[in-house]
């Protein structure tokens, strides 16, 4: 039976209901998808003291996604970020990316944060590629 405002069947609607649905989260995620070479330049600012030198000022975040907080050997963290006890999973690493002293208070990492969204959220695709 067809449907009196579309002349449709019920199973054209459902089609053409559930395409329009899949195209508009299609749309959507290319649109809000994160940028890992803009995230990348994003990093320059981070690396200048975290690098894979051994005397460097802050731990090299190579591999951090999935890693737990001041877990690097060799570098010596804060007692603060010790007592954390966080795994860098994205939602961590983009709260803290965001407000260091507010996702871990009283960390010595001298870095304001990123208050970007589109730039933490490239810079977060960025890390979790960066091994």
């Amino acid at each position: 039976m067809r449907d009196k405002n579309s002349g449709l069947t019920p199973g054209a609607l459902f089609i053409a209901a559930f395409g329009a649905g899949l195209l508009a989260t299609t749309a959507a995620t290319t649109a809000f998808a994160a940028d890992a070479d803009h995230g990348k330049a994003v990093f320059q600012t981070c690396a200048a003291c975290h690098t894979d030198r051994p005397d460097a000022i802050g731990p090299s975040l190579r591999g951090v996604v999935g890693r737990k907080s001041a877990s690097v050997d060799g570098f010596h963290y804060s007692d603060a970020m010790k007592r954390a006890n966080l795994t860098w999973d994205e939602a961590n690493l983009r709260d803290y990316l965001k407000d260091p002293q507010a996702k871990v208070k009283g960390n010595r990492m001298p870095f304001g944060g990123v208050s970007n969204g589109t730039d933490l959220d490239d810079l977060v695709a960025y890390l979790k590629d960066y091994k």
